[in-house]
């Protein structure tokens, strides 16, 4: 037998082929092994241990980071195997709120499943007795730690694919718990609201923030002009969730079902990514043409926005100061066709459909806002528009499809490719040689933007000048490209950014499924749907072009920016803490403080901050000074920022320390100095 490159499970003999651990052996040959902490996106952990099976010689062992070995002998579901899996359930169940009725996840619980699956009807080991606070704080994802399983998913996702970390464990024993950096809510520190946490959760530890209640109390409001604007991804995951394939075309019932649930209007957020392709290719073409701020990256992605904001503030130059979609559509709305309606902004209440939860952050941004009345009032993600579609009793698989209203509703396959990645540059290319030479482009397709590589590239000529496109997906990968950016291993002109694995089509707010063929079905739907459409590319639009005639003269005019554009501003990491180092109760001294705030932190401001230690403790001051690190200073582009007795200096990198630190010196009262 060890000759043979075979193992044997359950007493059948199996070629081995490669796989790399015993959990994808038994996958392929059809057996469901239970997992908790097992996702192919992201590195082994091995930390659940429901996924056990026992090797002949070995005992019971993790399929998941055991590596099957020619001869082994495996049993998947012994006696041994089944009572380790009935244990590990009940200890879970025993740490866990079991209030299933009203939990989020309730009937979508990996937990609940499993609890089922294996017959748990009875646990041996109490139920929880302390209950630790639930953090709603945020626009997008709330978090109840007395429903984590400490599987570790959302640590990993969140550092491993989104390149962030602002979730980790702490404490030991029975007091860890998953939580960001000094145990602060999320709206405190940076998450960038993308929910790719919530997407890979297996219970109800951390879910979409739900808002349907509002959406109700505005379709039941009397005064209320409601109408739905509904993502490009959305069209291909909402049957999903009542029983259709993943990546089938599902518009005309989405559109019936919204108006079954009530909404006055609508309409199509293709519009918008058809306006964002004529104002964004525009901007391009001027910023070429001058070589400035280049290379334009998109600003579609809220979530990539934000990540800019925290740690790239630099760059913010460089972003497209277009609106995304979502915001160009809820600004016309509520500046323009409002009037035409003879409505007040207020009256009228626009309500997203969108895959993605970094929209509900979005929509709530200060500067996105018409007459005091927000452009988008509400964000539904397609998880929550199917609850209120089961809620109504509506059976979405047997209703007849209808088709979008107007003006809003027009639109090109241009707009619908923004759901995957690739999507924007492939409809930006499909834009930029028309506006450029005046010459039509007969191929619309660019292959070379498609597809779920991390790093996609393309080149293009247009009057002579060769544009090097980048497309990446994955706040990871975004990382690893500004990286290569900054230190001249890449060079490109644009750069399209998406948050989510496999962009819009994988955002947190879609039907849940860890399986990766789903994001490729449901990106084949897209790009069948692009197919469908009459009129492939946004310059194209009739509407686009009457909304330019009525409203904003032609792209990126003073009136388009006016009502399309934006502009952004860095961010803090963590708001208003302090960590106190030397104190001082004495009267006369001096106050400093350092920024370790993330932009600041990448530029050394901790080797700062040891080096104003070493030199009080050198000259015998340390008496003398209120020394600690604060989190943000709001002086992202130009710190590390300190400040001392209230006075913000900028640029105090550790080779400059010790000459303000002289500075600092020098503001102790002369008979104060040691």
């Amino acid at each position: 037998m060890n000759a043979k490159n075979t193992v044997i499970i359950d007493h059948k003999e199996v070629e081995l082929n490669g796989e790399k651990n015993i959990l994808e052996l038994t996958r392929k040959l059809g057996i469901d092994i239970p997992t908790f902490c097992y996702h192919s996106e992201l590195s082994l952990y091995g930390a659940c241990r429901m996924c056990v099976v026992e090797v002949e010689g070995r005992g019971i062992v993790a399929s998941c980071s055991t590596p099957p070995t020619p001869g082994m002998k495996i049993l998947t579901n012994s006696p041994r195997v089944q009572r380790v899996r009935k244990t590990v359930l009940e200890l879970l169940l025993a740490n866990h709120d079991r209030e299933c009725t009203t939990c989020e996840k309730n009937g979508n619980c990996k937990l609940q499943e499993l609890a089922n699956r294996f017959g748990i009807k009875r646990i041996r080991f109490g139920e929880r007795d302390v209950k630790l606070p639930i953090d709603d704080s945020g626009t997008s994802i709330v978090r109840d730690p007395n429903k984590c399983i400490l599987c570790g998913d959302c640590v990993r996702m969140c550092a491993e694919v989104q390149g962030i970390g602002i979730l980790d464990f702490s404490n030991r024993g029975a007091k860890v718990v998953v939580t960001p950096a000094f145990n602060k809510n999320f709206s405190e520190v940076e998450c960038v609201n993308c929910g790719q946490c919530s997407a890979v959760c297996p219970t109800g530890a951390l879910v979409v923030k739900s808002e349907t209640e509002k959406a109700w109390a505005a379709i039941h409001d009397p005064e209320k002009f409601v109408v739905a604007q509904v993502a490009p991804a959305v069209r291909v995951a909402l049957g999903e969730e009542f029983g259709l394939p993943a990546g089938e075309i599902v518009t005309g019932k989405v559109v019936a079902a919204l108006k079954r649930l009530g909404f006055d209007k609508v309409f199509d957020t293709c519009i918008g990514a058809d306006l964002t392709i004529m104002e964004e290719t525009t901007e391009f073409i001027e910023r070429l043409q001058k070589g400035e701020k280049l290379p334009q990256f998109t600003s579609c992605c809220p979530a990539w926005i934000k990540y800019a904001e925290h740690n790239e503030p630099e760059l913010l130059k460089n972003l497209s100061s277009c609106r995304s979609p979502q915001q160009m559509f809820g600004s016309l709305v509520k500046k323009y066709w409002a009037k035409e309606l003879g409505k007040d902004p207020k009256d009228i209440y626009v309500i997203s459909i969108m895959p993605c939860t970094a929209k509900k952050f979005e929509a709530a941004r200060p500067e996105f806002t018409t007459e005091g009345a927000p452009d988008v009032d509400l964000v539904l993600t397609t998880q929550e528009l199917a609850r209120m579609i089961r809620e109504t009793g509506l059976l979405f698989d047997q209703l007849d499809i209808e088709s979008f209203d107007t003006p809003f509703g027009f639109t090109t396959g241009a707009g619908v490719i923004f759901g995957a990645t690739g999507g924007v540059s492939e409809a930006v290319l499909r834009a930029a040689h028309e506006l450029v030479t005046g010459e039509a482009v007969e191929e619309v397709n660019f292959e070379a933007v498609r597809g779920f590589a991390g790093l996609k590239e393309a080149t293009v000529e247009i009057n002579g000048t060769k544009i090097k496109v980048a497309v990446v997906h994955g706040l990871g990968n975004a990382k690893k490209l500004l990286q290569d950016l900054k230190a001249g291993k890449a060079d490109y002109q644009i750069i399209e950014v998406m948050a989510c694995p496999g962009g819009c089509i994988g955002g947190a707010g879609q039907p849940i499924s860890t399986d990766p063929e789903v994001k490729k079905e449901r990106a084949r739907g897209i790009y069948n749907a692009d197919k469908l459409s009459q009129l492939r590319k946004s310059q194209d639009n009739p509407i686009v072009a009457k909304f330019y005639e009525k409203w904003l003269q032609k792209p990126n005019s003073h009136e388009a920016h006016e009502a399309l554009h934006t502009n952004y501003s860095p961010r803090g990491r963590i708001l208003g803490e302090d960590i106190q180092l030397l104190s001082s109760r004495r009267k006369h001294k001096v106050d400093v403080a350092v920024c370790v705030g993330t932009c600041c932190y990448l530029k050394g401001s901790y080797d700062t901050l040891k080096r104003f230690m070493e030199k009080a403790e050198e000259e015998g001051i340390k008496h003398r000074l209120n020394l600690h690190a604060t989190f943000c200073l709001e002086g992202c582009e130009t710190g590390p920022s300190v400040r001392i007795n209230g006075e913000v200096v900028s640029g105090v990198t550790p080779d400059k320390a010790d000459q303000v630190f002289a500075e600092i010196v020098e503001k102790l009262p002369e008979n104060h100095r040691d």
